[in-house]
């Protein structure tokens, strides 16, 4: 019991500030929302289909940074300095390569939704809001390998500060550009892009400046194997299965979207509330996921097995109970909730009908993304994309088509192909969990060869 007791310290003490970290993030996004909502319907959906397809891009680079987490986390567990560093240099070098075709593709937005069959002035203003967004991919990729890095290392005080000095400083900036204070025009969509690219880059910028402590033993110096072949190609291998699953997954829920789009621009909107609701939720368990993604990874450098196991428990068990929490108010006050995001009667309207429907599938959603941490921190990421392809779009895309066109069931029928998706990936996640930790998991390498040993072992 004092093992199981002192894991579950270890986890909330690591994953209390992440789950904090996830929430600030993801209000950023909110409160555009928020400032969009009282604005029209047709720069709320334009929002959201653009922030749909330029996150959608950035989430490969995301997946493929996650690399990160096994192997800086199993490195500080086997307390290699040598792997941190080459890890955290190849990361950033890797961010910098990404962000280029990522932004090429991203300034095809507006013909993109066209092609999607999005209205005409959605897909316009969803055009010129992506165009901007443009400028902040490469501050955004570079912050998430700073991140993971940190992370890993139990180094988080420097990420609460900087989230919520950005979150003010995005608020600040979205009230004057978006309704046109102190002198600016109104800009509507396009200044709620502007405020998220200052944003990002102060991001990125103020978390070096507070993290240069902890990142100076691994930037100091440039490491010439870094841009060695054979081990870049291993992380890629490593993360493209995790970009990949970010691809299927969003992927899934875009089209959703776009699907709902066709219905009409209010119904977007409410779907945008709703889903916006959802999310904010599902950074709870995200939070959790990368927290068990670094103990788990910890464990496996250790070479401790049982404590890999209870690590991987605590967080299912986190994961699932802090989703009942959300399922309940979802199913119980969805209006008070759905007013705080808009005032516009038709999109309230959509937003009362899917709430429930977000309730129902919460669980599954807490459960999906902790076991895939879990697995991500073992370094298993080619098989959970399988599942996540299967899942999402052999069960939940179809179904969403057929309850919500076929059936005639409109937009509540296109979010029950979500339940069903989330249903079938998390019980399957659950099944590769066992299986995988029923014997001990060997460290990952990337390296040619062994590395040194030089700073203390992780928590």
């Amino acid at each position: 019991m004092d093992s199981w007791r002192r894991e579950v310290r270890a986890h909330l003490r690591l994953a209390a500030p992440v789950v904090a970290i996830q929430i600030g993030l993801m209000m950023m996004g909110l409160v555009d929302t928020a400032f969009l909502g009282r604005v029209s319907e047709t720069d709320l959906a334009a929002v959201a289909v653009g922030d749909w397809w330029t996150f959608l891009l950035l989430s490969f680079g995301i997946g493929t940074l996650s690399a990160l987490d096994p192997i800086v986390s199993q490195a500080w567990g086997a307390r290699d300095r040598v792997a941190i560093t080459r890890g955290l240099q190849r990361g950033l070098l890797l961010a910098l390569v990404l962000s280029v075709p990522l932004g090429i593709i991203a300034l095809w937005t507006e013909r993109t939704m066209l092609a999607m069959g999005q209205l005409p002035a959605v897909a316009a203003t969803a055009g010129r809001y992506a165009t901007v967004l443009v400028a902040s991919m490469p501050a955004f990729l570079l912050f998430v390998a700073v991140r993971q890095t940190l992370q890993a290392m139990h180094v988080l005080r420097p990420l609460l500060f900087v989230i919520v000095a950005c979150n003010l400083l995005n608020a600040g900036l979205d009230w004057v550009l978006i309704f046109g204070h102190f002198g600016c025009p109104a800009l509507g969509a396009v200044g709620s892009a502007w405020a998220t690219v200052v944003s990002r880059w102060a991001m990125l910028g103020l978390l070096v400046f507070l993290a240069w402590p902890a990142l100076r033993p691994y930037l100091s110096a440039y490491d010439r194997k870094v841009p060695a072949l054979a081990p870049i190609g291993r992380m890629l291998a490593l993360g493209a299965p995790v970009g990949g699953q970010f691809l299927i997954e969003i992927g899934a829920f875009g089209t959703v979207m776009v699907m709902m789009g066709t219905i009409g621009d209010v119904e977007l909107s409410g779907h945008t509330v709703a889903l916006k609701l959802a999310s904010f939720s599902f950074m709870v368990p995200l939070g959790i996921s990368m927290a068990a993604s670094v103990r788990v990874g910890n464990a496996i450098g250790r070479g401790d097995h049982p404590g890999t196991k209870r690590a991987a428990k605590v967080a299912l068990l986190g994961g699932a109970g802090v989703m009942l929490v959300f399922a309940a108010a979802f199913l119980l006050v969805p209006y008070p909730l759905a007013r705080v995001f808009t005032d516009l009667p038709g999109v309230l309207a959509i937003a009362v009908v899917l709430l429930p429907l977000a309730g129902f599938f919460q669980v599954f959603d807490g459960i999906q993304v902790v076991a895939l941490g879990i697995l991500r921190g073992s370094a298993d990421t080619r098989l959970p994309m399988l599942i996540h392809l299967a899942g999402f779009w052999l069960v939940g895309v179809p179904a969403a088509y057929l309850f919500g066109f076929a059936l005639g069931h409109g937009p509540a029928g296109l979010w029950w192909g979500l339940v069903l998706a989330l249903a079938a990936v998390a019980s399957t996640l659950l099944l590769r969990v066992r299986a995988r930790f029923a014997r001990a998991v060997a460290r990952l390498r990337v390296e040619d060869e062994e590395t040194s040993v030089s700073h203390p072992t992780a928590p």
